[in-house]
């Protein structure tokens, strides 16, 4: 059932000229099932309330509700057509009354942490695409007969929704921004291996993929009390987004996967002065895949002790500085971290040897991330010991990665096997620390087991690959000019 309502949601959605893209399909579905959801946790603390005998304040106003907008039952229980709004009626009132007085939610609310808050954040940086209001009372109609009340109903939702973000990365390069390979994220937890009662933080959230993963590592990490759960909903799970897009997927993803009201807040965290980070705000497990490539204004580089134009190498600074001394990180970089030979580089990794134990890094080949040629590592590191030995395992599915074939849990279960002693294999080697280069800090991946040549790549393979790129290329270009 669930399925087919999002084939549904996303074949009206198609007929949209204002959605055009799978980022677009993907937010203006979360925002209605983000409103769905808060109807149905409205009513089950009424229900709550009146089993108590005591009376429930309702977060929103009555005519703001989704059964008096968005779908007025009559008494047989089915949608009331006379009461319910359809076309420019509907349309006009999400536009200029549901979204305007939604959006006012942030100052009312008593903190970030609140579903108040987000309330308020969420309509207050996206709008409704569907211009059409008929188009939207369809799409309405399917949601509405989405259920998300019992944990069986949220797991196959969450899901789905997994699926469309995953589609969205897959779409192209702004889509892969959002969206890091399940499996990897799975990997790292399970070295990582966050417990309950640490903190858990990722400081450039995306779609919220590392810390969902991580609420299912730690349910299925053994029998919970009440108060671990209660510990699990409101003092674990922590992160922070500046992309409006990304902050609604975020929010509904991790809504979807159990967590009701996610610590995530809208900021850009690079804005944020290293120097004013005090002990109570730091945390004991960072988990993050960075954005690459970016570049930051001079001004967001005054926050840093090592300034540099490069996104992901301010954040990794950042990560190292927000862990708890004895905090542990898994993080995705690019490959060339490794080997940088520009001042801010080689200052970077001296910081990370001194004052973290680089214990591992996981070499990740080419395809790993759909929709980015850009090579990673994911650096694994404790804080507060300099580093001994580094213990590194190179990737190698023994197939080429991409879009139909992409990266799976088996092909990682050898690297968790490894990882737990960090044995030697043809895969894996260890570097002792005393032999890295002082000038240099070069942690190049050199794997010393392999003396055969390289593998290239045939030329029906590099055509493939081409034509992939053209197509992506002629897609960002017809964006653009949709958007002129």
């Amino acid at each position: 059932m669930f399925e087919q309502a999002f084939r549904n949601i996303d074949d009206v959605l198609w007929k949209e000229a204002g959605c055009t893209t799978e980022l677009d399909y993907t937010e203006q579905t979360s925002w209605l099932l983000f409103l769905k959801y808060l109807d149905g946790l409205e009513q089950d603390r009424a229900d709550e309330a009146a089993l108590s005998g005591k009376s429930y304040a309702y977060i929103l106003d009555a005519p703001y509700r989704w059964e008096s907008w968005a779908a007025p039952k009559g008494k047989d229980g089915k949608l009331d057509h006379n009461v319910a709004l359809t076309g420019d009626d509907l349309r006009d009132f999400v536009d200029h009354r549901l979204f305007p007085y939604l959006s006012r939610f942030t100052s009312r609310a008593s903190g970030p942490n609140t579903i108040e808050y987000k309330i308020g954040q969420i309509f207050g940086e996206i709008r409704n695409k569907i211009s059409s209001g008929y188009n939207l009372r369809e799409i309405i109609d399917q949601i509405d007969g989405l259920r998300f009340r019992s944990q069986t109903e949220k797991h196959e939702l969450s899901h789905l929704y997994e699926a469309k973000i995953r589609n969205m990365g897959n779409a192209g390069r702004n889509g892969g921004e959002y969206y890091t390979p399940r499996p990897l994220i799975r990997a790292i937890i399970r070295v990582v291996n966050p417990r309950v009662g640490e903190t858990i933080y990722d400081p450039a959230v995306g779609s919220a993929g590392f810390l969902c993963e991580a609420f299912e590592y730690l349910k299925a990490g053994g029998k919970l009390t009440t108060k671990d759960l209660s510990t699990l909903q409101t003092r674990t799970f922590y992160g922070k987004e500046k992309k409006p897009l990304a902050y609604v997927i975020a929010i509904m993803n991790m809504i979807l996967h159990g967590i009701e009201a996610p610590d995530i807040r809208k900021t850009n965290t690079l804005n944020e002065n290293l120097a004013d980070v005090q002990e109570r705000d730091r945390y004991d497990v960072v988990l993050a895949n960075p954005p690459f490539g970016g570049k930051e204004r001079k001004e967001a580089q005054q926050n840093f002790p090592i300034r540099t134009g490069e996104t992901a190498f301010l954040f990794l600074q950042h990560f190292i500085k927000m862990l708890r001394a004895g905090g542990r990180a898994g993080i995705v970089i690019k490959n060339t971290f490794l080997s940088n030979t520009d001042n801010a580089s080689v200052s970077l990794r001296q910081k990370l040897l001194t004052e973290c134990n680089l214990h591992t890094v996981l070499d990740c080949p080419g395809g790993t991330f759909q929709g980015a040629g850009v090579k990673t590592v994911v650096l694994f590191f404790e804080k507060g010991a300099p580093t001994r030995n580094v213990w590194f395992y190179q990737l190698d599915p023994g197939r080429n990665l991409g879009k139909t074939n992409p990266l799976s849990d088996a092909d990682l279960a050898e690297f968790i096997e490894l990882q737990e002693t960090r044995a030697d294999s043809p895969k894996s080697w260890t570097l002792d620390a005393a032999t890295i280069d002082r000038r240099t800090f070069d942690l190049s991946v050199k794997n010393p087991h392999r003396t055969e040549e390289v593998a290239h790549r045939s030329p029906a393979e590099i055509l493939e690959e081409i034509a992939a790129l053209d197509a992506e290329s002629a897609e960002v270009l017809e964006n653009i000019r949709g958007l002129l």
